[in-house]
């Protein structure tokens, strides 16, 4: 099967890189788009079943991500030192096991340590897929191919927001159990496609990357086990703290959106599901727009839009009281929902080059999923505290417009990581 789709270098034909970008879109569907923003669906009907309180849940939300947090960063290191393709469909595999256990849970205890197991898997999962496709792709394509791949959340968003409220109407109170059994089914299938389809890098085909090889990824193959250069870039933890920002807000509306707008604005659950299904469908290709714009425009450029646009979106979701303003807020998020995982994931391939970039992803990941985890517990207890999410999205409005602020200072130098040891930031 391999073989028929792969060219050698020089000849016509697909090159494989857009076979491993495909497959991505799909482990990105799976470990995200299920594990993760399918809990935002499940969670109203999963609440009133087992009777859990706002702060229960938030710390569910939050036990996933602190599960990526861990995994991400990890998966990363073992990504770049055992290849990605290993991690990856392990990851995916643990995944749908836990998120099939979820199903089976009676209580608050056993479902938080399935969400954590969930989380492992989704975040060894993921990240190595960021890094897999910066090292198919040249610089000046791999913000469009990371981009791309981001949009299997969105994919994942338009499922779950279109079947599950059906599955709850049709099944009652029993439904969100089976909306898990029929979510972790499917991340086991995407795993075993990975053992087939994904391949850890192009000189493994015989290949070069789209767009030709890169100066930056051959330096870094050189230095592929000096991870401790990684952690010394000042460039890095830069981008890394505008992560934590995107984590911690971005987290808060996609997780309690459903729960907002049933619980609190009166929405019919069909109605909100809609809602989420319309962020789902813009922000299938949202990663591929904005990879495309920071290819064209910059990273930094790319990152300010985005964080104003998001800012916007949450400003007007908890002010608001009227369908007009949730369907401008779902669009203004749709439209820029997956774009900086893709955008960042491109300005570390840029900056650490094909080899490394798993591992300095992995790295402003476990920044990431710190604030991924801050955002549901804090507002969990914000909302059992004053009876309203509104407090919550006002936050997570203020971080992304902190994201905006500190994006504007960073600098990025070109040349690969050996430049960055005299980097000004």
């Amino acid at each position: 099967m391999i073989n028929r789709l792969m060219p050698t270098n020089g000849k016509s034909g697909i090159h494989y890189g857009y076979v491993i970008i495909t497959m991505g879109t799909v482990v990105v569907v799976g470990s995200l788009g299920f594990a993760r923003f399918g809990y935002t669906m499940i969670l109203p009907v999963m609440q009133h079943s087992l009777a859990l309180s706002s702060t229960e849940m938030g710390f569910l939300a939050a036990g996933n991500l602190i599960g990526y947090l861990l995994f991400s960063f990890l998966g990363g290191i073992l990504a770049s030192k055992y290849g990605p393709k290993l991690v990856i469909t392990c990851s995916l595999l643990v995944c749908g096991i836990a998120m099939i256990g979820t199903g089976f849970t009676q209580g608050f205890a056993l479902a938080f340590l399935m969400r954590l197991i969930t989380g492992l898997g989704s975040g060894g999962s993921n990240v190595p897929m960021m890094g897999l496709a910066s090292s198919w792709f040249s610089k000046r394509k791999r913000g469009m191919a990371t981009g791309l791949m981001s949009g299997g959340s969105g994919i994942g968003l338009v499922l779950v927001g279109l079947v599950l409220p059906r599955i709850f109407a049709y099944y009652g109170e029993y439904g969100w159990r089976l909306g898990w059994y029929l979510l972790g089914g499917l991340v086991i299938l995407i795993g075993l496609l990975g053992v087939k389809f994904l391949v850890n890098r192009p000189r493994e085909l015989d290949l070069h990357p789209v767009g030709g090889k890169d100066e930056a990824d051959e330096k870094s193959r050189a230095s592929s086990l000096q991870w401790s250069l990684v952690f010394r870039s000042k460039t890095i933890w830069l981008l890394a703290s505008i992560y934590f920002l995107f984590g911690f807000s971005y987290i808060i509306y996609s997780t309690f959106f459903a729960s907002f707008l049933v619980d609190e604005r009166g929405l019919m659950e069909s109605t909100a599901g809609n809602l989420w299904a319309l962020v789902g469908v813009l922000s299938i290709f949202s990663g591929l727009l904005w990879g495309i714009f920071s290819d064209r425009f910059g990273r930094r450029t790319g990152l300010v839009a985005i964080f104003l646009l998001q800012f916007a979106s949450f400003l007007i979701f908890s002010l608001t009281f009227d369908f007009s303003g949730y369907l401008v807020s779902s669009i203004l998020f749709g439209l820029t929902a997956w774009s900086i995982p893709g955008v960042m994931a491109a300005t570390i391939g840029d900056h650490l080059g094909g080899r490394l970039a798993p591992a300095g992803l992995g790295m402003v990941t476990l920044v990431f999923g710190v604030g991924q985890a801050l955002g549901p517990a804090i507002s969990g207890y914000l909302a059992d505290l004053t009876t309203s999410f509104s407090l919550a999205f006002l936050f997570a409005a203020f971080g992304a417009l902190l994201g905006a602020f500190i994006s504007l200072f960073l600098k990025l130098h070109q040349a690969g990581l050996a430049d960055d040891k005299s980097a000004a930031l």
